[in-house]
């Protein structure tokens, strides 16, 4: 029988690089966060709504998804983006569900940046948080993105505590050293992942 695992972790937190190495690993991931910029650029009908919700202009002249314009315009406005989330993420539990369908291995990872929020973790069997100290995300995002520390804060505060995400997750991984101790980290929380349904099962 198939296991879904959610992935998840706040900005700058590094769970896109974990669920990477879980996939260097040998299990398969579903990219949540990265197939939903393709969905909404290739969804007609979810277009359509995005639309209706946030204006033409969020599409640009070419008609690909205007991120930047959505994110300002939603950044403030907790109604609407929860309503734009609402949209968006029909379509892509639709594209997921299809694509467990198409794996034949026992452990399937989804990495999504809502998990929790969204609730989504209740369709999972066991869930991961990837976390690291705030400094060090602030860091990283400004490195990354050319954002000031105000801005990457602004973000982080509008994002789920990382205490409530802990309390909530089955496994955290913490990220505030280099790659190969977070490879040893991701390879000893993979082991304890596998026992955990081994003893389930016994």
């Amino acid at each position: 029988m198939k296991k879904i695992i959610g992935i998840t972790g706040g900005i700058g937190s590094g769970k896109s690089t974990v669920a990477e190495i879980i996939e260097e690993f040998g299990y398969p991931v579903y990219y949540s966060d990265n197939l939903a910029k393709e969905i909404v650029n290739n969804d007609a009908e979810l277009q359509l709504k995005i639309r209706a919700l946030l204006g033409d202009e969020a599409y640009d002249a070419s008609g690909r998804y205007d991120r930047a314009f959505v994110a300002q315009k939603v950044f403030d406005n907790v109604n609407q983006l929860n309503q734009l989330n609402s949209l968006i993420h029909p379509a892509v539990k639709k594209d997921f569900e299809r694509w467990v369908e198409d794996q034949d291995e026992t452990f399937l990872f989804k990495e999504t940046a809502l998990l929790f929020e969204l609730k989504l973790h209740e369709a999972c069997d066991r869930s991961i948080l990837v976390t690291a100290d705030d400094e060090i995300r602030i860091r990283r995002v400004m490195e990354r993105d050319n954002k000031t520390t105000g801005q990457v804060q602004a973000i982080i505060n509008r994002q789920m505590p990382e205490n409530e995400k802990a309390a909530m997750a089955d496994f955290v991984i913490f990220n505030n050293e280099g790659f190969a101790e977070l490879r040893n980290a991701t390879n000893l929380v993979l082991k304890q992942l596998v026992a955990s349904f081994d003893q389930e099962n016994s």
